[in-house]
């Protein structure tokens, strides 16, 4: 994603679900963006607790991380989703 201050960052997802919340190439405000990240990490997590039987740390890190850098941002200022991985089948990684 690029940040409003325009620093490039990656987040990683435990699962395609994040494909249901996020769109490559959109912008979404600072708030919504958190909003969908948080609620597509504890979606994963819910998949990789029923599948495996245990959390996934990797998608509470994710909304920790982003968390922290939405923190330096305007609720109402603009994140930019350069790519979305990892990809849906059949799209080029």
């Amino acid at each position: 994603m690029r940040w409003p201050d325009g620093r490039v960052e990656e987040c990683w997802s435990p699962s395609l679900v994040v494909h249901d919340h996020l769109e490559a190439g959109r912008r979404y405000t600072v708030a919504d963006f958190v909003d969908r990240c948080t609620a597509a990490m504890a979606e994963a997590d819910r998949r990789v607790r029923a599948r495996y039987g245990f959390a996934c740390t990797g998608a509470a890190a994710t909304v920790e991380a982003v968390g922290a850098s939405a923190s330096r941002h305007a609720a109402d200022a603009e994140v930019e989703v350069l790519r979305v991985h990892p990809p849906l089948p059949g799209e080029p990684a």
